[in-house]
């Protein structure tokens, strides 16, 4: 599993036009899923992005987590993040997860990060979606979890 994470001043989502979600300070988090993902990493990153110390201080150090400052989540499946262009000009997507598979795990996602005290809003899974933001600072972070990996710090 894959999340890319974009600290925001906002974020919002909209699908044909329409608001599906929308956030103030907080975290975009953009999440791709593959297929031998399970549960564990969608727990596990839910856990680490709630803690993830990337919001400042008094003293301009980034030493806050989005629950220290009180900040939301906007989550948004993007099977592009398994996107392969190493041979040729067309990507790959044969690792991403088929939609049946990473749906539920989108959702388990976002709804860790609910149970770790995050307000969340998720964009539409499977939507053509206009996914706008403003990035702060910009702060940008990948954050990536195998199956065969061990837990570490969390």
């Amino acid at each position: 599993m894959r999340v890319l994470v974009q600290r925001v001043a906002w974020g919002r989502v909209t699908v044909g036009g329409h608001p599906v979600a929308e956030i103030g300070p907080g975290l975009l988090l953009l999440v791709g899923v593959t297929h031998s993902d399970t549960d564990a990493e969608a727990q596990y990153l839910a856990r680490k992005v709630a803690h993830l110390r990337i919001f400042e201080d008094e003293q301009g150090k980034m030493n806050r987590s989005l629950l220290d400052v009180g900040g939301e989540a906007l989550v948004v499946s993007q099977f592009t993040l398994y996107g392969d262009a190493s041979k040729g000009r067309r990507p790959s997507f044969i690792k991403a997860a088929r939609p049946e598979h990473a749906a539920p795990l989108v959702e388990r996602f976002a709804e860790y990060l609910r149970q770790e005290g995050v307000p969340v809003q998720t964009g539409q899974f499977g939507a053509y979606m206009q996914v706008e933001l403003c990035n702060d600072g910009p702060v940008t972070i990948w954050l990536e979890k195998h199956a065969d990996e061990g837990e570490g710090e969390g």
